[in-house]
């Protein structure tokens, strides 16, 4: 929009303000005015202001502190005949609108300051709803994640094959190689069965290989297979798995296996000068992902009679109880608990049976915040301890003291004496053992009823975590630990 100058005056249907000379002091133009957002007042005569009074300079206004000057009502009725009208040039009459109204904004500052602070008030309290909201609902879980639908389960294939390509890695000529690769060379037209004990195999291995078919897994789609050697051989690395079927548990072929393996690791150095060797990780286990293509489905049925069972993977009544509850609320009576495990949901009556995927999606897509029972679970071989959150542990006193038994076995060289017949030195040992305890206080710890000071207790004892494994048994067995306490 052009801006209104001294060669293009506004048209918009209004009287415009009287124009002022360029020497006099006065406001500014109409040019100037809507640049500078200062208001626009008609020339006074001089001498004239408020009724009976002056015009000062600078006269404070009655309505604010801050305002340099104050409109008498005939100079407002004069300011408001004069300026645009709000139809035809709707941007210069916010312009102007601003700036007359600016010397009662001031007179109104404390009201707009207080409905400021309210409506920042309001916004406030509406995030921290919605921030609590989002917390309460991020408690949640997926129902989706807690259990599997009955029917819907893995089937477990295996077969047993040859891994080539080992460049000297591979078994060691054992009789089961020998007699595989036999076999697989007859199959392409080459009898050496009569010479099975000659043959040479230290490029291949023998391999078992595993994989778990899902449900609903059909013909052409791919799985991922685990090779893993049965013999002696160094490393799987660099080898290419043979055509390998795997069959289930009722001997049946449902996929075939065939590709190179991946291996996670690596072993060089063997056989070396001076025996010396790097192994990484385990090079004899190795993966094919998609390694598999599955040859015949398995049929899986999961709906019964218009009804879905789902199973806990972590079975528990009382979250069992809570699932059920959870999809009682968005389909209505339609689940039951039967035990810790089984969760049965009927089908609402307004679906048919072409949406059972539909209604199980729905169901999975439920949140529920599950029961976590209070257990303590102590590996020895690894030393981890994991406690869940809700373990308690009653008053008690603990002291825990270190027993370290040290035996050494010291050779000690006999000499003949001086001047002897026939003597000869007698190399015998010598055992020394030396028994060290520590000291340790008896400890009286509070109830603790929380994982956060249950592990605050522990670690102020100084104690490692072996020590911890032999002090939650102990508070086990005497009564004072209040989890289920599982040892690995």
């Amino acid at each position: 929009m052009m801006r209104p100058t001294k060669e293009h005056p506004m048209d918009c249907g209004e009287p415009r303000p009287p124009k002022l000379d360029a020497h006099q002091d006065h406001e500014p133009t109409w040019s100037s005015a809507v640049t500078s957002h200062r208001p626009i007042i008609p020339p006074l005569p001089a001498g004239e202001g408020r009724e009976g009074e002056p015009l000062g300079p600078k006269r404070r206004s009655d309505r604010g502190a801050g305002a340099q000057f104050s409109l008498s009502q005939r100079e407002r009725a004069e300011v408001r005949e004069s300026r645009p009208s709000k139809k035809n040039c709707p941007v210069h009459f916010r312009v102007l609108k601003h700036c007359l109204d600016r010397t009662w904004l001031r007179g109104h500052s404390a009201a707009i300051t207080a409905n400021l602070h309210g409506a920042l008030s309001l916004l406030l309290a509406g995030l921290i709803y919605f921030t609590f909201s989002f917390a309460a609902s991020a408690d949640g879980v997926r129902v989706g994640d807690l259990v599997m639908v009955a029917g819907a389960r893995d089937n477990q294939l295996s077969g047993f094959g040859l891994v080539v390509g080992l460049a000297g890695d591979g078994d060691k000529s054992p009789i089961y190689t020998q007699q595989v690769l036999a076999n697989m060379l007859q199959r392409y037209g080459i009898n050496i069965q009569s010479l099975v004990t000659q043959i040479t195999a230290k490029n291949v291995a023998a391999v078992i290989v595993t994989a778990n078919i899902p449900a609903f897994a059909k013909n052409g789609s791919r799985i991922d297979v685990q090779v893993s050697s049965i013999g002696d051989a160094n490393s799987l690395q660099g080898g290419v798995l043979l055509q390998t079927p795997l069959i289930g548990a009722d001997n049946k072929v449902y996929a075939v296996a065939q590709g190179p393996v991946a291996v996670g690791g690596f072993s060089v150095g063997n056989g070396g000068g001076g025996g010396a060797s790097v192994t990484k990780n385990f090079p004899t286990v190795a993966q094919i992902v998609g390694g598999a293509i599955v040859e015949r489905e398995i049929p899986t049925t999961i709906e019964f009679d218009r009804t879905v069972e789902l199973l806990l993977r972590d079975p528990n009544f009382i979250s069992a109880s809570l699932t059920a509850d959870a999809i009682n609320q968005v389909f209505t009576n339609s689940a039951t608990a039967l035990d810790s495990t089984s969760v049965q949901v009927r089908m609402p009556d307004g679906l048919a049976n072409n949406q059972l995927v539909d209604f199980i999606a729905r169901l999975e897509d439920v949140e529920v915040t599950p029961d976590v029972p209070a257990r303590v679970i102590i590996n020895e071989r690894t030393g981890t301890i994991v406690a869940t959150d809700n373990i308690h542990i009653s008053a008690c006193a603990v002291a825990c003291g270190n027993i370290t038994v040290s035996i050494a076995s010291t050779p000690v060289v006999s000499q003949p004496a001086p001047y002897s017949q026939g003597g000869k030195p007698v190399i015998t040992s010598q055992t020394t053992t030396q028994v060290t305890e520590n000291k340790s206080a008896l400890v009286a710890l509070p109830e603790l009823p929380t994982v956060q000071k249950v592990a605050m207790a522990l670690n102020s004892l100084g104690v490692t975590p072996r020590d911890m494994m032999a002090i939650f048994q102990a508070m086990k067995q005497a009564g004072a630990l209040q989890a289920d306490l599982e040892i690995r």
